[in-house]
């Protein structure tokens, strides 16, 4: 039996955010995680109905803004956040300002105000 849930797509190479970020928002939204932007780019590959992604913004190799561009050149009909612990940077506030970033989301957060904001964010 298919879930009603949106399907929602995070992002980051800490495994032990993946399971809590997962952990926090299975009660809003069918979770999908990946482990790096590449990963990311598979799954939204094999995932066509993934509404929203989120990602970390330092990883390495590709770091969230690197995937974000190039999530959104096959994949630019939903919603991408970045999540993160560190400060909103200039190059974040310019990908927010240029449409690149929907939102930026600082660690710590609250699940319920972050699901809200994601269910705001998916296209109807």
């Amino acid at each position: 039996m298919m879930s009603s849930k949106p399907v929602i797509l995070y992002v980051d190479d800490e495994h032990i955010n993946l399971f809590l970020f997962g952990r926090l928002m299975d009660k809003y939204f069918d979770v999908l995680t990946a482990s790096s932007g590449p990963e990311g780019l598979q799954k939204l590959e094999e995932h066509p109905e993934i509404k929203v992604v989120i990602t970390d913004l330092r990883m390495p190799k590709m770091d969230g803004l690197e995937f974000i561009e190039k999530a959104k050149s096959d994949f630019s009909d939903r919603p991408y956040f970045i999540l993160s612990g560190f400060e909103k940077s200039d190059e974040v506030k310019d990908a927010i300002n240029n449409g690149l970033v929907e939102e930026y989301i600082q660690k710590p957060y609250s699940s319920e105000v972050v699901a809200n904001q994601i269910k705001e964010s998916i296209p109807s």
